[in-house]
């Protein structure tokens, strides 16, 4: 059965570095095969896994609106398209929602792209979501159904209530979440503290703690991708620390 785990966080903490590091823990551990789904509008989860993408399922959600070609039907279509977005790569694919919705219905591409998603996930051992930052993606119960739900924060107060209040959103729509867990990411030395008072004050359970790394930022800036880091990263190995402890 596919195990699947999303991504949550408000912008700027650090989440789909976090997906990006989970994909790699998962493939080096023999944890395979991974479907990574990028969910965010502003798609960069390929640049993370070092990965070009070329079509996206918002790009054939648009097509089919505007209609197929003649002698062909909307499942064949949509199927055809579905294949095509998936890039492959060594252990794990890649699969990017891509731009929201525009004016008008999209109800039966929604429905088709849901139903040979539903397909595509049963043929991995896991699927790793990485959602829009904020709360909209909920709101819309695109992370409905899923086994685990990891909540990104950063290191500020403000961060950590954010992540809260996703929390709190979670059962206020009533999502069907078999766990869900809390990292803060990109903290910096002695404030560990500060972190553990923070999430008490929201009664919030903390699951790890991520260092702040200057090796990511510059393989961000080189646009090297962050899946090459290796063991000299603290926040590989801080990572690492943590999968382990959640994905026995």
């Amino acid at each position: 059965m596919t195990y699947s785990i999303g991504l949550a966080g408000k912008g700027g903490t650090g989440k789909t570095t976090i997906a990006g590091l989970l994909i790699k823990y998962l493939v080096e551990n023999g944890k395979v095969p991974v479907l990574a789904v990028d969910a965010d509008s502003n798609a960069n989860l390929n640049e993370v896994l070092g990965l070009e993408v070329e079509e996206t399922l918002g790009d054939a959600r648009e097509e089919m609106k505007r209609g197929v070609a003649t002698g062909m039907t909307k499942d064949v279509f949509m199927e055809m398209k579905l294949e095509q977005a998936v890039v492959e790569s060594t252990g794990f694919d890649l699969i990017v929602m891509g731009r929201p919705e525009g004016p008008g219905c999209y109800c039966a591409a929604n429905t088709l792209l849901t139903n040979y998603l539903d397909r595509l996930i049963n043929n991995y051992a896991y699927v790793v979501i990485d959602n829009e930052a904020g709360m909209e993606h909920i709101s819309r119960l695109t992370t409905n159904n899923i086994n685990l739900l990891i909540v990104v924060s950063d290191s500020t107060r403000r961060g950590i209530q954010s992540a809260a209040r996703i929390f709190e959103l979670t059962k206020e729509l009533g999502l069907n979440i078999e766990q869900k867990l809390l990292i803060v990411n990109q903290a910096k030395d002695g404030q560990l503290d500060n972190i553990r008072k923070a999430v008490e004050t929201f009664e919030l359970d903390l699951t790890g703690v991520i260092p702040e790394d200057e090796l990511v930022r510059d393989f961000d800036l080189a646009g090297r991708p962050t899946t090459e880091l290796g063991k000299e990263s603290k926040a590989l190995e801080a990572a690492y620390t943590v999968f382990e402890k959640i994905l026995k």
